[in-house]
């Protein structure tokens, strides 16, 4: 009976006892909260302050959404470890317990530390640029900006892709934009019993009329291939990148109808298939 009643808990230590460690922690905890829904919120406040900052300065657009977003990661690191001080843990004791988890920390954040690296790299080789159109990943669009993690896309039809900066870092890419100048490569196909040559003319004819063309380099219009049904002519004219596709629709377009007016028979295609823009990306 008398070990019972030793083990019995009297409900007022009990309750001095809660009281006390409620009384303690709970001012601690209610302000580590206030601490991190504030400092949480400042960090996006000067994230969009630097960025109007920048905007004002004219910093190259390629480097604000790396820095804004590198400032606010930065800041909001700053205020967890802030608010856990706050809350009653040491620093000391706290910077032991993530020192004893750096390897199972770093095992888990590997691929995120290698898209970090990977942004810093291209922001320092600037394989591409914000605006650029290009292809990584199988995916192709005009970058709308470079973070600190990731590089987002808008492709043609309006769609978002976020590529990992590491996957961009290490494998290979296509730029349509890096060069000033670029080539358009557009095939017309005539019957076999047409006159190339006259084909020829009526071709140059159109790319002479059109003041998107340049001169140099000099166009060509060449037999490209013989085809079980027409004469392949490839035509290869340089534009300026800006108007690579005003350049090949308008061709199409005049070709077709300078051919129709000449007399230049094209053959029909066979069911079901049809001619397609010999450039990979879409019009952006």
């Amino acid at each position: 009976m008398n070990s019972l009643a030793a083990l019995q808990i009297d409900p007022q230590s009990l309750w001095d006892f809660g009281w006390s460690l409620l009384s303690t922690w709970a001012p601690r905890l209610i302000l580590a909260l206030i601490t991190l829904i504030i400092g949480w919120k400042l960090a996006g406040v000067l994230g969009r302050f630097l960025e109007r900052a920048m905007d004002r300065k004219e910093v190259d657009a390629t480097l604000r959404p790396f820095l804004v977003s590198l400032l606010t990661m930065m800041v909001r690191a700053g205020v967890v470890v802030s608010a856990v001080t706050t809350a009653g843990v040491e620093a000391t004791s706290f910077a032991a317990i993530l020192a004893s988890m750096g390897l199972a920390i770093g095992l888990a954040l590997s691929g995120t530390l290698q898209n970090f690296a990977g942004g810093v790299i291209l922001l320092i080789i600037r394989p591409f640029r914000v605006g650029d159109v290009i292809t990584a990943q199988g995916f192709t669009g005009k970058v709308a900006k470079i973070e600190i993690f990731q590089t987002v896309l808008v492709t043609g039809d309006n769609n978002t892709i976020h590529i990992p900066n590491g996957k961009l870092q290490n494998d290979s890419l296509i730029n349509y934009s890096s060069l000033p100048q670029r080539r358009v490569d557009l095939s017309f196909g005539i019957g076999y019993a047409q006159n190339v040559e006259k084909a020829r003319e009526v071709i140059q004819r159109v790319i002479d009329s059109s003041p998107k063309i340049l001169s140099d380099p000099a166009p060509r219009v060449v037999v490209g291939a013989l085809s079980a049904n027409s004469v392949e002519l490839t035509v290869r004219v340089w534009s300026a990148t800006s108007d690579y596709w005003e350049v090949f629709y308008a061709m199409n377009e005049q070709v077709k109808e300078a051919l129709d007016q000449a007399g230049i028979e094209i053959p029909h295609l066979p069911a079901g298939m049809t001619i397609v823009p010999l450039a990979a990306e879409e019009e952006g």
